[in-house]
């Protein structure tokens, strides 16, 4: 009977950071691959208090050509204020960026979302022919977010003649988990790797451990979805960081080429 060749994460243990809501997608990649997932959010995202000035944006939706969707975070928050007073109006187009954005943006019925087929920053969506001086200049923009993050795209955009507005659809907190935990898995040698897909993760990262971390837990291997991310993390203080291609396809496949004794 022919061997099944094991398989690359089989017996690792790797850290899942993301907020629990979106690390099922993740996980289960990691447990189809043969590792095992080990779920510890560093940030969670939640819901805002005060809708008043989301919702007077739906009411002037139809006064802008452009709506721009910084996560699907965003789209789900913003959509579910936006859907529940109007209907989307049709003369206002609509980009994003990530799969999983034009995923959740495909999952509400929206066809025709500008989005780079590469690329998963500011960047990409600004080198875009939609976004270009000429296109832009004089067009009203609202990009969907969460409270704060990066204004290299607005800025940029109104650099471009563009006029832009930021709305906030949805807020960012530190979740209540136990560092304890997490310390106790890393000194007993229980954990492999860690995977950090947002800049603002590494940051909270460190806030739990109180602007320090422990030796052993900076040790361990650190896969980070983009260049940003990597470079928090090295400032955070982990040793070994591995910069990924962007998404989950990119993440399993630097752990696996990491931990792959085969490819060596």
């Amino acid at each position: 009977m022919p061997q099944t060749a094991p398989q690359p994460l089989a017996g690792l243990r790797i850290l899942v950071t993301r907020p629990a809501a979106q690390a099922d997608a993740l996980c289960e990649a990691i447990a189809a691959h043969g590792g095992t997932p080990v779920r510890f959010p560093v940030m969670a995202i939640e819901a805002l208090a005060d809708t008043s000035a989301l919702e007077d944006l739906a009411d002037r939706l139809g006064t802008f050509d452009l709506a721009f969707f910084v996560s699907p975070n965003a789209v789900q928050h913003a959509l579910r204020a936006i859907l529940a007073r109007r209907a989307w109006p049709a003369g206002v187009a609509v980009a994003t960026v990530g799969k999983g954005s034009e995923r959740a943006l495909a999952e509400h019925g929206f066809t025709g979302v500008i989005a780079p087929d590469s690329g998963f920053d500011s960047e990409a969506v600004l080198a875009l022919p939609a976004f270009a001086p000429e296109a832009v200049r004089g067009r009203r923009v609202v990009v969907f977010r969460g409270d704060g993050g990066r204004d290299l795209l607005g800025d940029t955009l109104r650099e471009r003649g563009a006029e832009v507005e930021y709305v906030t659809c949805y807020c960012r907190a530190l979740p209540p988990v136990e560092p304890a935990l997490l310390q106790g898995l890393a000194e007993r040698g229980e954990l492999d790797a860690i995977s950090l897909t947002s800049s603002e993760g590494v940051r909270n990262f460190l806030t739990l451990f109180g602007g320090e971390l422990p030796p052993a837990l900076a040790r361990i291997p650190v896969f980070a979805s983009h260049p940003r991310i990597a470079e928090q993390a090295t400032l955070a203080g982990f040793s070994r960081v591995i910069a990924t291609e962007p998404g989950d396809d990119g993440l399993l496949a630097a752990l696996e080429a990491h931990f792959d004794t085969s490819l060596g």
